[in-house]
């Protein structure tokens, strides 16, 4: 079985590269900056994704597919959108390799098969669906258009971390379009409150919702809503993000819809994602020195049997009992796995099932035949009972609703003692660097200010939280009136 982690309060990062690896979810490849999702890992993005498609299909909006090149003058079109983008972007430029004349066996790019015009690598959509847009659309009648694409990305990062931060990652992406104003704003605000449904309800991550500041909203949106988690070394992460467009793509690419009284306007847009980094957040939020730790609601496996026996009667006897209690469990749509491997020893899947997060392990020995009873063991609390065989099906039912909820509290309880107010920048710094977590603290709301304090201690404006109540100060930094607090933190 793997190595032993390395604790968390040791070496953080290192701790979350380990479980990562040890727990099956993923690996670096051989492209730099590129990871290989393995199969453990990419059923809990499978997870992810068949929950939140039903949360947008329930909201109205239906998937499609564009293209991964985007030509470079569609992608420069809208220019905040290009500029923000440009250093991460991957550009092809032939599209045919020959044989090195000078190098038997290797191959070189063909001069001769240069592309008329560069494509850019898609590292975002607006760009080419918006210039879709402009055909899809003539009349009011045509709006709204309410797309969602499931895709990959490339935004070619110089620091990489395996699902936080890689040059190709998977997301979904929505897309839509709008009469007014006031209907997309409803739009942006609407998505950002299913990603914090998803978020809260599936994933058990506690988030505050907010606003991001100018400097930190998407290229080429007039506002960005989010949602801000804090994970266990006090470092904050973006999980989700809806953006209010504006008209600026409209204009960019010229989509104007015909209006009810024969005027011609331009249209209203959002854009909204969340990528396999809410893998690396589930990691983060959960997991504990004996490895990773995952919710009920999106466990590939929410409960194991694991048998413990002496000879193939006793196998023969125990896969009957486990079988049974399989079946009982699979009736009440309870995702159980019987690990009747042969090769491995008992202490073996122990193991690796705690190192692998499943919420409940059900172990089954000769004694259990003869007393009717089972061994449950959770491993959130890294507990263990002995139950009834006769009330395994109430009784694993009732346990993982705890967990899920109990994970919840848990990472809301540490949220809600990590958010720290401070009303002078020297506390602010001492907290930032001694404490971490969300400080909240008056900003004059100028970029100056948020720019001088990045770099002094590297925190930035996660959010302008949408609860937040008006509140007369003065900025934590320049001094100047503020009237509200906002929440800064060192980030992912």
């Amino acid at each position: 079985m793997a190595n032993k982690l390395t604790p968390r309060s040791t070496d953080y990062s290192k701790w979350y590269n380990e479980i990562v690896v040890q727990a099956d979810l993923a690996e670096n490849s051989a492209v730099r900056g590129c990871m290989i999702i393995k199969p453990y890992g990419y059923a809990i993005w499978e997870k992810m994704q068949a929950e939140l498609d039903k949360m947008f299909k329930a909201t109205g909006h239906e998937n499609a597919y564009f293209p991964l090149f985007v030509p470079k003058s569609l992608f420069e079109a809208e220019e905040k959108n290009a500029e923000g983008f440009a250093k991460e972007c991957a550009v092809v430029t032939h599209y045919r390799l020959k044989n090195d004349p000078d190098n038997k066996g290797k191959l070189i790019v063909d001069p001769e098969a240069k592309l008329e015009e560069e494509l850019v690598v898609r590292p975002t959509s607006e760009a080419v669906i918006w210039n879709t847009y402009k055909s899809w659309i003539q009349s009011y009648r045509d709006l709204p258009i309410l797309i969602n694409q499931w895709a990959n990305v490339v935004r070619w990062e110089m620091r990489t971390r395996l699902f936080l931060r890689t040059a190709e990652f998977l997301w979904q992406e929505g897309h839509t379009a709008h009469a007014t104003k006031a209907e997309a704003i409803i739009e942006a605000k609407q998505m950002n409150q299913v990603y914090s449904d998803f978020v809260q309800n599936y994933m058990a991550i506690p988030v505050i919702q907010g606003t991001k500041s100018e400097s930190e909203r998407f290229a080429g949106a007039e506002e960005t809503y989010c949602i801000e988690a804090l994970m266990q070394d006090g470092k904050a992460l973006q999980a989700g993000t809806s953006h209010f467009l504006g008209q600026n793509f409209a204009k960019a690419f010229d989509v104007k819809y015909a209006t009810s009284q024969g005027g011609l306007e331009y249209v209203w847009a959002t854009s909204w994602g969340v990528s396999t980094r809410l893998i690396g957040a589930l990691i983060m939020t959960h997991s504990d020195d004996h490895g990773l730790v995952l919710p009920p609601n999106l466990a590939p496996i929410q409960v194991v049997i694991i048998p413990i026996y002496k000879g193939d009667e006793q196998q023969a006897q125990i896969a009957e009992v486990a079988q049974k209690i399989k079946a009982s469990l699979e009736e009440k749509n309870i995702r159980v796995k019987f690990d009747n491997r042969d090769k491995f020893k008992p202490g073996y899947k122990f193991n690796e099932y705690e190192l692998k997060g499943v919420p409940l392990r059900i172990a089954i020995g000769p004694k259990d035949l003869e007393k009717g009873t089972l061994e449950i063991a959770r491993r959130d609390t890294l507990s263990k009972q002995y139950i009834s065989q006769n009330d395994i099906v109430d009784h694993v039912t009732g346990q993982l609703e705890v967990i899920q909820i109990d994970l919840f509290e848990k990472a809301k309880n540490f949220r809600e003692e990590n958010i720290r107010e401070v009303n002078d920048f020297e506390s602010f710094q001492k907290t930032i660097k001694e404490k971490g977590g969300f400080v909240s603290a008056h900003w004059d709301g100028t970029n100056e200010t948020e720019e001088a304090i990045k770099k002094k201690t590297k925190a930035t404006i996660r959010c302008i939280p949408l609860e937040n109540t008006l509140e007369e100060g003065v900025c934590v930094f320049s001094g100047n009136p503020s009237k509200q607090r906002v929440l800064f933190a060192k980030s992912y």
